[in-house]
């Protein structure tokens, strides 16, 4: 089902900048029980990456209403949410699009993501890299062609998930989720200044982890890191936390971790 400015639609004008250009930016939320996690959270985002993008989007009241309501007639399931600069003028000036495009869906929840909380699941390291650009680091913005092609290598594999490096080689993220490893009591998470998504989740592990007994670093790191760790784990909005079994030939057994921050994770705003 697709909402589109408040409308039940399923096709986008052809000279809207999200086609034309990926003009635009996007969250996807879990839905449980009728109501969005997290859903202060991902109007947050919305609001914050359309800034960064310098898109005009002010209705942000309307838009947590339609959330809401779409969410309200399904008990579990994906809501995602994108929001692109609107239509108007041939070029790259963005000066004739005045009314951004707000577009909702709602897809049934994957239900492989409980048999990998319970089982775990293995990586596989990417031979497709992100490229760094600062401006657009942490952002979830519509351009997701690096992530079409890193899912593609990936599907050829026997992982359940990729380990991704940007361009220079430095640990940023999974194909859709972002990444944390332990070693002993320290916890690591890639720093996203140059390249990756700032993902909700791993928004929430961070302030969980803050109040804890671990210390929380925010590294530059190689993939040698993650094969020495003692843990490994991923996150984003639906999953919510999965352990990881598995790199390449490199097995982790703990999952103290894991255990410490799925409880939290299943807690919402």
């Amino acid at each position: 089902m697709f909402l589109i400015n408040g409308k039940e639609r399923d096709s986008l004008a052809a000279n809207d900048r999200a086609i034309q250009f990926g003009d635009g930016c996007f969250t996807t939320a879990r839905v449980r029980h009728g109501r969005v996690d997290f859903l202060e959270a991902h109007l947050q985002r919305l609001q914050a990456t359309c800034r960064a993008l310098m898109i005009p989007f002010a209705d942000e009241t309307l838009l947590r209403e339609e959330m809401q309501q779409l969410a309200a007639q399904k008990g579990d399931g994906v809501l995602k949410v994108v929001i692109t600069r609107g239509s108007g003028g041939r070029g790259y000036s963005p000066a004739a699009c005045l009314t951004p495009t707000r577009m909702l869906s709602l897809s049934p929840a994957p239900v492989h993501y409980a048999r990998w909380r319970e089982a775990g699941i293995t990586l596989a390291l990417s031979p497709v890299r992100l490229g760094r650009n600062p401006h657009l680091a942490g952002l979830k913005h519509l351009n997701r062609l690096e992530q079409v092609l890193i899912r593609a290598h990936l599907e050829q594999t026997d992982a359940e998930e990729a380990l991704v490096l940007d361009s220079e080689g430095w640990v940023t993220e999974c194909c859709a989720a972002n990444l944390f490893w332990r070693a002993g009591d320290t916890v690591f998470t890639p720093r996203l200044t140059h390249a990756g998504v700032n993902g909700i989740m791993r928004q929430h592990c961070l302030s969980r982890l803050a109040q804890s007994r671990y210390h929380v670093v925010e590294v530059s790191a190689r993939e040698e890191a993650v094969q020495q760790a003692d843990e490994v784990l991923l996150c984003n909005a639906l999953m919510p936390v999965v352990p990881v079994k598995a790199f390449g030939d490199v097995r982790y057994l703990s999952h103290e971790l894991y255990e410490f921050l799925a409880p939290y994770c299943e807690l919402s705003d």
